[in-house]
């Protein structure tokens, strides 16, 4: 489809990296994701992914599965290792150069009507331990997306997973979030040009959070109570 093209362009116009996502759903009852499904959305973007290499730019690599269902955290995990996996398997087979990529995922994190809680720790802890068991120490930075999740528990649970001290990570954790860096800002702006003095702090204090829980120092409460307001999205697409 002339996607080499494209990144040739877009590279001569200055881009040196992109993303291609690619989504899945569980359903547990209908066996979703299919074992073909993960296949050819892993196979769709490891082709990308060396389309892009061989332009020059850095791959933004992005198997998301949402949040939409009533499964269990532990399913999520699941799900995600074998995602992962036939995603590494085809990026592998297509000769993607793991250290010029990025991984861009979700979180590990139980389904918007699962009907018990879950702590930030163990969002953290089956996130990492997904991660530890499929992803390679060659993929220099993991940056997640925030998945419908508010923005104060997105920024709590990245910090989270940086502060873990019984599982290692050869990868850089950081965040790439769209509705969990912009929301508040965006309410904040309104449109309006008077605004954007107020939105620009409101995006300069979620920014400077996130910075924090990268590096396992955030301590919580940016944003105040706009920040723990749902961005959840059923069957979210942009």
């Amino acid at each position: 489809d002339g996607l080499g093209k494209r990144c040739a362009r877009y590279y001569q116009a200055g881009a040196r990296f992109a993303k291609w996502r690619a989504v899945l759903r569980i359903d547990e009852k209908r066996g979703w994701p299919s074992a073909l499904a993960m296949q050819d959305n892993a196979w769709t973007l490891a082709r990308y992914a060396a389309v892009c290499q061989s332009e020059g730019l850095v791959p933004i690599v992005e198997p998301e599965i949402l949040m939409d269902g009533p499964h269990s955290i532990e399913h999520c995990a699941k799900v995600t290792e074998q995602v992962l996996a036939c995603v590494y398997k085809a990026l592998a087979d297509n000769h993607v150069l793991l250290e010029g990529s990025v991984l861009k995922p979700n979180m590990v994190c139980p389904g918007s009507e699962y009907n018990k809680p879950c702590s930030t720790a163990e969002m953290a802890y089956f996130t990492v331990q997904a991660l530890r068991r499929v992803v390679p120490p060659a993929v220099p930075t993991i940056s997640f997306l925030s998945g419908g999740q508010t923005e104060e528990e997105a920024t709590l649970n990245l910090n989270a997973m940086n502060s873990i001290s019984s599982l290692a990570c050869p990868w850089s954790l950081t965040f790439s979030y769209g509705r969990a860096l912009q929301a508040s800002a965006l309410k904040a702006w309104g449109g309006k040009d008077d605004n954007l003095a107020a939105a620009s702090k409101a995006f300069h204090e979620r920014a400077a959070a996130n910075g924090q829980a990268a590096q396992g120092k955030y301590l919580g409460g940016a944003g105040g109570a706009a920040a723990g307001q749902s961005l959840y999205q059923k069957d979210y697409k942009y």
